[in-house]
């Protein structure tokens, strides 16, 4: 009898192991918080809520996001502050970068290969019958006039609020390529600014701005249908991006007007960043980092529906949720190898 009873407990005991350790083996992450960060331009919301979902499958803790600039992410990152986002654009944010950054965090896969554009459109129909390619084309008389909504004398560019970024880079191209007396840069809201050279294409008016993506905008107006690309007159850096002109001009790029096409911004992939202490700790975690990828029409469609109103924390989920939905196949066998990855 007592031996019988041994026998069972043992037998009992392996069992309920057993099933710990495939708990275990379904849930690494079980047990462990995180806290993440994510960009405060609007294509990063269902980047974040993908990987949050994704982490909470291996059976981790994910807190909600903290919104942060870019160099107050990389500060917190190094410093163990929050543990990863999913908006890093490389080589774009090396010079946001702290010293100590290498030591203490990582850049991890690559979420869109060349995902991260910036540069300035021009209408097709205006392209053609103006002969542009380059933001030098705005020198001349009847360019400027055709582009001149509000009779300055100047074309009009849609360009960045001031503080972005971008702003700062527009500035020092009014600079090098000597554009005060010929393009006025408009700095207002970017979303009125876009809202205005939406309904001065659908009037039929000539229109020049700048964007980047993933963004909204290319689902507005579509390189390649309504716009294409243009060109600088020459790569000429910010100190920021000196090391990086490499980075600036594209062969093989469609929708713009020449090939290959200097941008005047630099070109990056989007990948997640977090800190290197979590990384060790969480391999499973890590793994998952390097296996995402998202193409980036489809983080411009998920855009697109937050811009137009599905936007609250449950809009955002559930659209996160669609798109997992959708790629069933491809996040399976990333999760997958995130767990294996954690045995």
């Amino acid at each position: 009898m007592k031996r019988s009873l041994l026998v069972s407990i043992l037998a009992a005991s392996i069992a309920l192991a057993g099933a710990a350790s495939a708990q275990n083996q379904e849930m690494p992450g079980e047990g462990v918080e995180v806290q993440p960060a994510v960009a405060t331009w609007q294509s990063a919301l269902p980047v974040e809520a993908i990987f949050r979902l994704l982490l909470e499958e291996l059976g981790y803790d994910v807190n909600e996001a903290q919104s942060v600039s870019n160099p107050i992410f990389y500060q917190a990152v190094a410093q163990g502050d929050v543990d990863y986002w999913a908006n890093g654009w490389f080589p774009g944010h090396y010079a946001q970068l702290p010293p100590n950054f290498d030591e203490n965090a990582s850049i991890v896969g690559t979420i869109v290969e060349a995902g991260a554009l910036q540069g300035y459109l021009v209408d097709i129909e205006s392209i053609e019958k103006y002969d542009i390619t380059s933001l030098e084309d705005f020198k001349r008389p009847e360019v400027k006039e055709a582009f001149d909504a509000n009779g300055d004398g100047k074309a009009d560019l849609g360009a960045c609020p001031p503080g972005w970024g971008c702003e700062v880079i527009i500035s020092h191209h009014m600079d090098a390529y000597d554009l005060h007396d010929h393009v006025n840069a408009i700095t207002a809201g970017y979303p009125a600014m876009f809202a205005d050279v939406v309904a001065r294409y659908e009037a039929g008016e000539p229109v020049l701005y700048y964007t980047w993506t993933p963004n909204f905008t290319t689902h507005e107006l579509v390189p390649g249908e309504d716009v294409l690309w243009i060109n600088v007159p020459e790569i000429n850096p910010t100190p920021a991006q000196e090391g990086l002109e490499e980075f600036m001009t594209l062969s093989g790029f469609p929708n713009a007007v020449t090939d290959p096409i200097d941008l005047g911004f630099v070109v990056s992939d989007i990948s997640a960043v977090a800190n290197n202490e979590f990384l060790e700790e969480n391999p499973a975690a890590h793994e998952l980092f390097r296996q995402i990828e998202i193409p980036l029409e489809d983080i411009t469609e998920m855009t697109v529906r937050i811009r137009e109103g599905e936007d609250s924390a449950s809009d955002i989920t559930a659209i996160a949720e669609e798109w997992i939905a959708a790629n069933q196949e491809s996040v399976d066998s990333w999760l997958e190898a995130a767990r294996s990855a954690a045995n």
